[in-house]
């Protein structure tokens, strides 16, 4: 099914995980072609209660440092995926965070007559679920342009640094995303076949 005869599924099935890129910068045409795409995904009541953060030179190199730094706190092999991570970081020839905006949930927990508790729950996993939308629109728009990337989701450990970093609030989601071109074209990792993943009721 690599080569499948539907452009998007053909996309869909390329897309895996890029750890390191080329010395050679992405054009800005390119990065607000994917964040556009990105920013097109569904969200809870069209709120699109999400933010994207551009991140390039000394701003990606301190980032990168910040997370190694950071990894030093952290016992194996946590330690290790968040240097690797600061790698991937530094090799990147520009990065994109992605984080949620706080804004569905205050609306929500105003509008919903249910306990504040519950209903902050509730709108606070409606925007994780939106922005892991809109993270994987950018994944699938930069593997249709050509260009490589990867969801550094270990960084949630350290979430509220690099969103202070960011001089963002703390949020309950992030996404930190490399995107470059890759050093070498490769496959992806072999996929568990649907028998193991699907039920039929």
């Amino acid at each position: 099914m690599d080569n499948h005869s539907n452009e998007a599924l053909n996309v869909i099935y390329r897309r895996h995980s890029i750890r390191q890129f080329q010395d050679k910068p992405v054009d800005d045409t390119l990065i607000k072609t994917i964040l556009d795409a990105a920013n097109r995904a569904p969200s809870a009541h069209n709120q699109q209660s999400w933010k994207f953060i551009v991140i390039k030179g000394d701003k990606k190199r301190q980032l990168a440092e910040l997370v190694t730094g950071q990894a030093a706190n952290f016992p194996k092999p946590s330690s290790s995926i968040l240097r690797m991570a600061a790698r991937s970081i530094i090799s990147a020839p520009v990065v994109i965070a992605v984080m949620n905006t706080g804004t569905l949930i205050a609306h929500g927990t105003e509008l919903f007559s249910i306990e504040k508790d519950k209903a902050a729950d509730f709108f606070r996993t409606m925007e994780i679920q939106s922005s892991a939308a809109a993270v994987e629109n950018l994944l699938i728009s930069a593997t249709s342009l050509g260009l490589g990337s990867v969801w550094l989701g270990v960084l949630f450990l350290i979430k509220d640094r690099v969103l202070e970093f960011f001089g963002e609030a703390k949020g309950e989601f992030m996404a930190v995303i490399p995107l470059g071109y890759p050093i070498e074209a490769r496959e992806g990792p072999k996929k568990k076949s649907l028998e193991y993943v699907v039920r039929y009721l």
